[in-house]
């Protein structure tokens, strides 16, 4: 009976049970609906705050540009500073390349190319205003191929270059076939010839270097073979060369070979090329040979097509004797040895030298080596005729500095620099923390503006790079990244280059 009456007893309960069940669902269904709809407490106390601090909502922000005649308005409180447009004569002003100042500077050794800035009376306070009827770039990859004329309104090169196939004029646009003064069958086919020689499909370089880059055709076609080319040309009469380069999507900065070391670090680049650059490369005891060889990684090759290369074919066209032009190649051959570097290839208009691994391997009369301590302290600092040392080795065929992985395992590999520990406070740990707070970071950015990561942003520039976390993050065929790391920061652009990417040392 008590087995009976225990049972009869929990029937009579659960119809209550369930329905006091069913009760309590509902009413946190009604509480969490309630606190989602956006009136709970955390949100008044949002919306207290946000009137406290006179804020301004914007459901939808608008990241196009606006240059011509749009209206801004300003808050009434608090009044910011507000630069005006500088006069429409200052639409190609590049800081430091002033055109009058630079012809105040002696021409030997291009110093007159190089950067020379105002004094601080005359520099610049407003915003330099974009060209009468700028237009928003063509996306990658037509970017490549195609420029808005309105954007760099200079037609010098399509005269001057017609027979080169630099650049064309056509109805509102500038095309770009992809010519170029050594590569007639176009960049593609002179690129292809040097993959016979140099391993650029694997991976196994990444990096490059265009001195005297014209219009940077070899930079931009380069890209789509996972190359990163950095192109610079000093500002002369064809003054609007780097411009060009970028208006096309392809990174140029503004240089020239001169007297000043290039800004970027030793070690840097996996290839470096001169396509009748016009470089004086046995000037000065071959000083500019022994900066490139700065800059080139152990095992790096470096291509030289253009004079004095198949002289045999040329000499009339360049108005130059046989002798003259042989001697010259004779003497760059001889810098190269001197250099440990070894020849690879010559064949019709172009010759592919390389630096060897280590300086274990070095068996001819090397040039002298610089006794500077630090290879990379290149900011306003001349350039030596000397050889800048690797660091030391212990097997013959170990790589100076360290190896590197292919490219992309090299982009989130740890850098050498860091693995030996010579960049102070980095550790490996820390190198990876950082790659995780910057992809958080591009990820929060993306979420604000949707245009980020498409074809709408190709030049981006990270002003303070560190260790190139945010170049890394937003790797991608659609955009590049100029890292620049500011000369009284911590210097770690070594590093930026060991991760596959390229940036620059600048300072005001």
């Amino acid at each position: 009976m008590g087995t009976k009456h225990s049972s009869m007893g929990f029937k009579t309960r659960s119809p209550l049970y369930i329905f006091v069940v069913i009760c309590l669902c509902c009413l946190f269904y009604i509480l969490g609906a309630w606190q989602k709809s956006g009136f709970g407490k955390g949100d008044g106390i949002a919306i207290q705050m946000t009137k406290k601090t006179d804020c301004n909502i914007f459901t939808e922000l608008n990241f196009e540009t606006h240059h011509n005649y749009v209206e801004i308005i300003e808050p009434s409180q608090p009044k910011a500073k507000v630069f005006k447009s500088c006069h429409v004569k200052y639409t190609d002003y590049t800081p430091c390349q002033e055109q009058d100042r630079a012809m105040k500077f002696p021409r030997e050794n291009m110093i007159y190319r190089e950067r020379h800035c105002p004094p601080e009376q005359e520099k610049l306070h407003c915003l330099i205003p974009a060209p009468k009827g700028y237009k928003t770039p063509f996306p990658w990859p037509k970017g490549r191929d195609y420029v808005h004329y309105a954007n760099v309104p200079h037609k010098s090169l399509t005269v001057e270059k017609a027979v080169q196939n630099w650049v064309q004029f056509q109805g509102d646009v500038f095309k770009f076939p992809g010519g170029g003064t050594m590569f007639p069958q176009g960049a593609d086919a002179y690129i292809d010839e040097l993959a016979s020689v140099i391993p650029i499909a694997d991976g196994s370089v990444r990096t490059a270097l265009d001195t005297g880059c014209g219009v940077a055709s070899w930079g931009a076609y380069l890209m789509k073979r996972n190359v990163l080319a950095m192109s610079f040309a000093p500002r002369d009469n064809h003054e609007a060369q780097v411009q060009f380069a970028l208006e096309r999507g392809v990174p140029a900065v503004i240089g020239v070979l001169g007297s000043i070391r290039l800004p970027f670090p030793s070690r840097a680049f996996d290839m470096a090329q001169c396509s009748r650059c016009l470089i004086p490369w046995t000037a000065n005891d071959g000083m500019y040979l022994m900066e490139v060889d700065r800059v080139l990684r152990p095992g790096g090759y470096w291509i030289l097509s253009g004079p004095p290369i198949n002289w045999k074919t040329y000499y009339q066209t360049w108005k130059r004797s046989k002798a003259d032009l042989q001697a010259e190649q004779r003497k760059i051959e001889e810098l190269a040895e001197s250099l440990c570097w070894e020849k690879k290839y010559e064949k019709g208009d172009i010759a592919i030298f390389r630096k060897k691994v280590n300086d274990k391997n070095c068996h001819m009369k090397s040039a002298s080596v610089c006794e500077s301590k630090d290879a990379d302290d290149v900011w306003y600092k001349e350039m030596e005729t000397c050889k800048t040392p690797l660091p030391k080795v212990s097997s013959a065929n170990e790589v100076a500095g360290g190896g590197l992985k292919k490219f992309p395992e090299r982009l989130h590999a740890v850098p050498p620099q860091i693995a030996e520990g010579l960049v102070e406070g980095v550790t490996a740990e820390s190198f990876e923390e950082d790659n995780k707070l910057l992809r958080k970071h591009v990820h929060a950015y993306k979420r604000i503006n949707k245009l980020i990561g498409t074809t709408r942003y190709r030049n981006i520039m990270d002003m303070n790079a560190r260790l190139g976390g945010f170049a890394a993050a937003l790797e991608s065929p659609k955009s590049w990244v100029m890292n620049v790391v500011p000369t009284i920061a911590k210097n770690t652009l070594g590093v930026i280059y060991e991760r596959g990417l390229i940036g620059i040392y600048h300072d005001c």
